[in-house]
């Protein structure tokens, strides 16, 4: 089974109950979240500009230090949230590195100083906590069909069968922190200035939900 999905485990470090593994699939994962996590604590963030429609003005974004800072911090922390999703072995850590990634995104454009922005941040911030609901709740109906919450467990195919219903609550949980159709209420908060720290949404959310599909495949 492993062999068909993410391939053979290269490295699997345990913690008790706990554990990593890295496969070709998630170490690729793993690999393009470090790298946009190294690009947000290296990089000069933009400077927006607004231009007036049908005419020649235009108005210049500035942005003090202290929100800069603070929003590369919840980059750095959204990065480091998506590694830790990628690489997990364990359901629960993956729901709770998901739940992370979803607070770190709204903290990401929180600190704007824009209505619409702040506006979307705080209706994206409600979706994302309702998610948490079937996300956990998924993890829960792993643990009790199985009796076990390690993916290296459900690979050997030794458990018993993982119900529909958890893999399906697993998925909505995931879609809801930033996924199509509920992709729109993230959408407004990329008018917020900063580039590549606003990035760091979109593409949290992609990684989280090509794990998840590898996840929901494994039981």
């Amino acid at each position: 089974m492993a062999d068909l999905i993410g391939g053979i485990p290269y490295f699997i470090l345990e913690f008790g109950d706990e554990l990593v593994y890295f496969t070709p699939y998630t170490i690729t994962l793993f690999l393009l979240a470090l790298a946009f996590t190294v690009l947000a604590i290296i990089s000069r963030p933009e400077k927006q500009v607004d231009i007036a429609f049908g005419g020649d003005a235009y108005r210049a974004k500035e942005t003090s230090l202290s929100e800069m800072r603070f929003r590369r911090f919840m980059a750095i922390a959204c990065g480091l949230a998506s590694m830790g999703a990628m690489v997990t072995g364990d359901i629960f850590n993956f729901t709770l590195f998901t739940a992370m990634v979803g607070i770190t995104n709204v903290g990401i454009v929180a600190a704007v100083k824009s209505p619409h922005v702040q506006d979307a941040a705080y209706q994206y911030g409600l979706v994302a906590l309702s998610a948490t609901v079937p996300l956990f709740a998924g993890a829960a109906v792993y643990a009790a069909a199985t009796g076990s919450l390690s993916m290296i467990e459900l690979m050997k195919g030794t458990l018993p069968a993982v119900p529909l219903i958890g893999k399906a609550m697993l998925v909505i949980g995931v879609i809801g922190e930033g996924m199509a159709p509920f992709y729109a209420a993230k959408a407004e908060m990329f008018r917020a200035p900063g580039a590549p720290y606003v990035i760091m949404c979109s593409l949290s959310s992609l990684l989280i939900f090509l794990r998840v599909v590898e996840v929901v495949m494994l039981g």
